[in-house]
């Protein structure tokens, strides 16, 4: 596993955001600890992600509902 995590950022919601791009995972974890895996995500939507101004806005409507995911 080789995760990359992203570069330092604020949000209200979200604490850490880190991406697998050999196993196209990435991993959302909240401020309430829990965590999620997003499956099959492509490098050009991580990176996307990791450029977005607003991390909460971009997951909402980019990630959330396109992509599988499961409760870590």
């Amino acid at each position: 596993m080789a995760w990359q995590d992203f570069a330092p950022f604020t949000s209200s919601n979200i604490a850490a955001i880190r991406y697998d791009e050999d196993r196209l995972l990435l991993e959302i974890e909240f401020h309430n600890s829990t965590r999620y895996h997003y499956f099959e995500v492509p490098p050009q939507i991580a990176q996307a992600f990791d450029q977005a101004g607003s991390k909460g806005t971009f997951l909402a409507s980019t990630i959330k509902g396109h992509y599988r995911y499961s409760r870590v």
